[in-house]
């Protein structure tokens, strides 16, 4: 049996699967106290299941990904090492940003040393700011991180309270620009995701549930729970890839739809193709800078059930914030949840509270309750559809959907809009009138983030980096460093070494069994060059256990080949 968890900003849902069969489903409200919350799922599920026999659990959060959506973090200062290149003025964020001299080069060699009085300056330029968290990057800091390091460890040398990033520890790829976003990201939730991390392990330990767990990546890929602690910005899009994949096995296999989940925070759209989830030919994006995070094509819009509505002169405003609860169940603003409560579209709440919530906007221009709600559900259907107009531009750029239109033998966009979420039964029909498109409501669509994680198959990985002229190699994963003896050793042998790592590691997650089909997910390779004569390469790959799921929802078929 399988657990899947999904930890939302307004509910946490919860499944029990048995052979692809939903056993149980649970929905409770995601409290501060998330301990709570997630006790009570796993009750709801487990009643008359003993816990041995729970094989693994995976879970899947939006908390990440909303955080960053409503920029609800402490504020993170820049530290960064950049060296010669591009003009400094390339490296302005939305905050504090020092550039500090100091060079690593593409080797990892010194060639200019780190200017002291320089750290010392932007250091006490941001304690006079106010800042508490700093990240700090320096180019080419995977192949030396040296710098990095002595920055950090003066850092707390004077403030030992703060929070310090190294950009090498975040994101080990070339790209100096997304390697400096995804160390700002990391900083600034790193303390809730721990938080998460803490009140999971807990719940399970407190439920006897002694087993494999994991978390969803923004792949669709998973990472030991325990260990994602080090990488939190890989989980920045878990929820939306949750519920691709949960979408994914609930439709009929090979099916083609785009995924709309809306939910309290946010509203989820991604895209399946032939029964597949489509990658992001590039890294996961954030207000428009990229990060190193390989990731699903997907978006999270900053709208959902229990954003708040308010009047601004004769204007009604849907705003990408939520404050708590709906109105009709007890919260302190009119939500878009109210307004489909005044129209029928849903049973939550109080029908006289949802009535009071579209007073309070409609009295003040002399429009009735009904008008009101019309009006915030229009607004919550032409934002969405105008986001998913503008992710077709960016879909229809990807290199994997230009060969699906290619075997489609015309150009055509797909014709289903699948929506899951609590909210989705009040939205999607509109949305798919706006689109030209089928509404879809398949069964089970209130915790299909939970059963998209309960139905992903556990995945690995494996970074390899390898100097051919100092004949040494590393393991990111288990921190291991060792001897390369082949005077022939090049990328080829590079994989194949990567390939024997990452199954010792299949093995000590028990998940060999699982192994399969391995995805190399990164390669890259550079010359060495001296005296016009190439003395040796640098190889960094990185391989990954093949993403995709276990089962098919009630249909039998099972995905795993066993």
């Amino acid at each position: 049996m399988y657990i899947g968890v999904d930890v939302g900003g307004t509910c946490t849902d919860a499944v029990l699967l048995d052979k692809g069969q939903v056993k149980a489903t649970a929905k409770v409200p995601t409290r501060a106290d998330l301990l709570s919350s997630l006790l009570e799922a796993l009750d709801v599920i487990m009643k008359g299941t003993p816990a041995e026999l729970i094989k693994r659990v995976v879970l899947s959060t939006t908390m990440i990904t909303n955080l960053i959506a409503e920029r609800k973090f402490d504020p993170v200062g820049l530290i960064l090492i950049p060296g010669p290149g591009l003009n400094h003025d390339y490296y302005r964020y939305d905050t504090d940003t020092h550039i500090i001299s100091g060079v690593i080069d593409y080797r990892g060699r010194e060639i200019v040393a780190l200017n002291e009085a320089e750290v010392d300056l932007a250091i006490d330029k941001l304690a006079v700011a106010g800042y508490k968290k700093v990240a700090v990057v320096g180019k080419f800091s995977m192949r030396n991180n040296a710098h990095e390091n002595h920055v950090a460890s003066v850092i707390k040398g004077k403030y030992p309270g703060w929070q310090v990033e190294i950009g090498h520890k975040v994101a080990g790829q070339l790209n100096f620009p997304r390697r400096v976003v995804s160390a700002m990201l990391t900083c600034a939730t790193r303390d809730k995701y721990e938080f998460f991390v803490d009140s999971v392990l807990t719940a399970l330990d407190q439920r006897g549930i002694k087993t494999s767990v994991f978390i969803l990546k923004a792949d669709g890929g998973t990472l030991p729970l325990a260990t994602s602690k080090e990488v939190p910005i890989e989980t920045i899009y878990s929820g939306p890839a949750a519920s691709t994949l949960g979408v994914q096995a609930l439709i009929p296999p090979g099916e083609t739809a785009v995924v709309v989940d809306i939910g309290g925070t946010t509203t989820d759209l991604a895209l399946i193709l032939s029964g597949q989830p489509l990658l992001a030919r590039k890294g996961a994006k954030v207000y428009d800078q990229r990060t190193q995070v390989r990731a699903l094509a997907v978006k999270s819009v900053p709208v959902g059930g229990d954003s708040v509505v308010e009047r601004a002169g004769k204007e009604i405003i849907v705003y990408s914030e939520r404050l708590g609860s709906p109105y009709c169940l007890g919260g302190p603003m009119p939500t878009p949840t109210d307004a489909l409560r005044v129209m029928g579209l849903t049973n939550l709440g109080d029908i006289d509270k949802a009535r009071e919530a579209m007073n309070l906007l409609g009295d003040p221009l002399g429009i009735r309750p009904v008008e009101v709600a019309a009006r915030i559900i229009e607004l919550v259907v032409e934002t969405i559809t105008n986001e998913i107009d503008q992710m077709y531009i960016r879909w229809e750029k990807n290199p994997a959907y230009r060969v699906w239109e290619v075997l489609q033998k015309k150009k055509v966009r797909p014709k289903t809009i699948v929506g899951v979420g609590g909210n989705a039964p009040g939205f999607v029909s509109q949305i798919a009138a706006r689109m030209g498109c089928y509404p879809v409501i398949p069964p089970y669509f209130m915790v299909a983030n939970a059963i998209g994680a309960a139905v992903s198959r556990p995945t690995l990985q494996v970074n390899l980096r390898a100097d051919t002229e100092r004949g040494i190699y590393s393991i990111q994963e288990e921190g291991y460093q060792g001897t390369i003896k082949d005077r022939h050793f090049n990328e080829e042998k590079a994989l194949s070494l990567a390939k024997e790592w990452l199954a010792r590691r299949s093995e000590k997650y028990g998940l060999q069994d699982d192994l399969g089909e391995v995805e190399v997910t990164r390669k890259e390779v550079f010359n060495m060059v001296r005296d016009w004569v190439t003395s040796g390469k640098l190889i960094d790959i990185s391989v990954q256990t093949k993403r995709g799921i276990l089962h098919y929802i009630g249909t039998g078929v099972n995905c795993s080949g066993d």
